[in-house]
């Protein structure tokens, strides 16, 4: 559009004067001491919205400022989903269900499989004598760098394991792949090196690109544990499949805990 010319001829002046531009514009280029056009709404705010002012709706996708309902949807699905399979593990073992009379035709073709010293030592893993200084070391190393707030979380979790698995033992009364003595269900030792193995994990888990490597290591081990378990004849598979549902959700709630001591901390450090 063109310009609006102003009046030409005013008292006082006798040469013609360039048109200027007329204020109120939506997006005017006001030109400052440096003449830089920088443009300016004309309500006053800034031509761009920082990324941090942006006000968010009510449906947020995961990755957004927070609120970030999208990671708090998935955790409570992560746990919904391991509640209902260990309750629906622990009711087929319970009720003598299909699901029982199939692990335990798996268990007996599974036994005896294997170099009997790698078994051996792979089931050992999960025993309190090797698992329970892993995490006693990620402790320790929590302690000296200040959190120690996170060190009696994991400790809390790896104390609710004989009580949460001895009384399902006692209450269910399961017998054994290779004797005929009771409670093998849920199994003990996949579920000291689970929590232990993971807590671990947990606690020394770094914030750089190789973060991933602790869960990792965590997660293999848990499994040569169970595999041991099962191919030495200790354990029926859904003996450990149920003590991995069980000890999943105290590492989520673990892992929740942590998260939100972490974030606490970080909001309380002065940025520089």
């Amino acid at each position: 559009m063109r310009e609006t010319p102003r009046p030409q001829g005013t008292a006082g002046e006798s040469g013609s004067e360039l048109p200027r531009h007329r204020p109120g514009r939506a997006f005017a280029h006001t030109t400052g001491a440096s003449r830089s056009g920088t443009p300016h709404r004309s309500d006053g705010r800034p031509p761009h919205t920082p990324r941090g002012a942006r006000q968010t709706g009510p449906l947020v996708r995961p990755g957004t400022t927070p609120p970030v309902p999208g990671r708090t949807a998935f955790f409570f699905s992560l746990v919904s989903g391991l509640s209902a399979l260990f309750a629906l593990t622990t009711w087929q073992i319970a009720a003598d269900g299909p699901l029982r009379g199939l692990d335990e035709r798996a268990g007996r073709a599974l036994v005896g499989h294997g170099p009997r010293w790698l078994t051996e030592f792979l089931a050992d893993l999960g025993n309190m004598q090797v698992a329970l200084p892993v995490l006693a070391c990620a402790l320790c190393w929590s302690v000296l760098r200040g959190r120690r707030w996170e060190a009696v979380a994991a400790a809390l979790a790896m104390a609710a394991v004989p009580l949460l698995v001895v009384p399902l033992k006692d209450w269910i009364a399961r017998p054994g792949p290779l004797t005929e003595a009771t409670g093998y269900y849920p199994s003990g030792h996949a579920a000291t090196a689970a929590v232990a193995y993971g807590a671990s994990a947990l606690l020394l888990a770094g914030r750089g690109r190789h973060r991933w490597m602790m869960p990792v290591i965590a997660v293999l081990l848990t499994a040569m544990t169970g595999i041991g378990l099962v191919l030495r004849g200790y354990h029926w598979p859904l003996d450990v499949l149920g003590s991995w549902f069980l000890c999943g959700l105290l590492l989520l709630l673990l892992y929740g805990v942590l998260s939100r001591s972490r974030r606490r901390s970080s909001s309380r450090t002065p940025s520089c």
